[in-house]
């Protein structure tokens, strides 16, 4: 897993430019040409609706149908939970916690301390997440902070798409795109289906783990990052292998992955109320 450092580390941050193209101005004898339509707008990625946790990443989340009296969502991973990794097979639903999250606001500064009321969800099984309720919906947290939180997508991720993994814990993002996807990925004794692999230049670390994987041009939620392959070695912590449909095991070295977070919204009602038995919620049971 990308687990937190246990020292901190000076972090370089790289800043790009960008240079609009040079257009002539067309003489008077030029031909009038009808121009091209706009390209749909991107959302630039920002640190908006992250949260930083004691040990780890973190977003504050809604489902596409939430509402702004719904109680807010903090995801990270089920690894990041303050009462230690879930064995494999266990599933923890409905747990108290008081656990604290720092706000961050696009620039990446703290602008406020959310609290939560109960685990709602999390597992290291088949997935590797941990859902939080908040003691304030998501109405209270926009009017207090002017933060929105991050919509969960309901699809599945799309080999190709440009990704951005953004760590409120490091406050710092790391841009790439899917891969691909890992039928089995296994690390030591936990196991996670259909796991997203990414390209090579996101270089998670220690405290990436729980960052939202985003849509880099919806800024959509469509993963949380969770581990990567550290040393090269097979299946143990922190060195995943991939394992495909007739067991073969593959071995990729300095590669990192997230666990898919569509399944999600289908498992959840009104309210921002769990509910497993729903149609559709194929998130592992207790």
């Amino acid at each position: 897993m990308n687990k937190p450092l246990l020292a901190a580390l000076a972090i370089l941050a790289t800043a790009g430019t960008s240079l609009a193209p040079a257009v002539a101005a067309p003489t008077a004898t030029a031909p009038t040409v009808t121009a091209p339509a706009p390209a749909p707008a991107v959302r630039a990625v920002t640190f908006a609706g992250t949260v930083s946790l004691s040990n780890c990443s973190g977003s504050v989340v809604r489902l596409p149908a939430s509402e702004d009296d719904d109680p807010a969502l903090v995801m990270s991973n089920g690894h990041c939970l303050e009462t230690g990794f879930p064995a494999a097979g266990q599933v923890i639903v409905d747990r108290p916690s008081s656990r604290t999250f720092g706000l961050l606001n696009s620039a990446g500064t703290k602008v406020g301390t959310l609290r939560a009321n109960k685990i709602a969800y999390a597992t290291m099984t088949d997935t590797d997440v941990a859902l939080y309720q908040l003691t304030t919906t998501y109405g209270q947290i926009r009017s207090t902070y002017g933060i929105n939180a991050l919509t969960l997508n309901a699809t599945h991720p799309v080999a190709g798409t440009a990704i951005t993994v953004v760590s409120g814990y490091w406050k710092r993002t790391y841009a790439c795109n899917v891969d691909g996807f890992a039928y089995r990925l296994k690390e030591g004794q936990w196991t996670w289906k259909d796991s997203v692999r990414y390209t090579s230049a996101c270089q998670t670390i220690g405290g990436t783990s729980g960052s939202p994987v985003l849509d880099t041009a919806t800024g959509g939620v469509v993963a949380v990052n969770n581990t990567g392959n550290e040393d090269g070695a097979r299946c143990t912590d922190n060195n995943p292998c991939e394992v495909d449909q007739n067991g073969r095991v593959t071995v990729r070295k300095g590669i990192n992955y997230a666990q898919e977070t569509y399944q999600i919204p289908a498992c959840f009602g009104l309210d921002s109320k769990l509910d497993l038995s729903k149609s559709g919620c194929v998130l592992p049971k207790p």
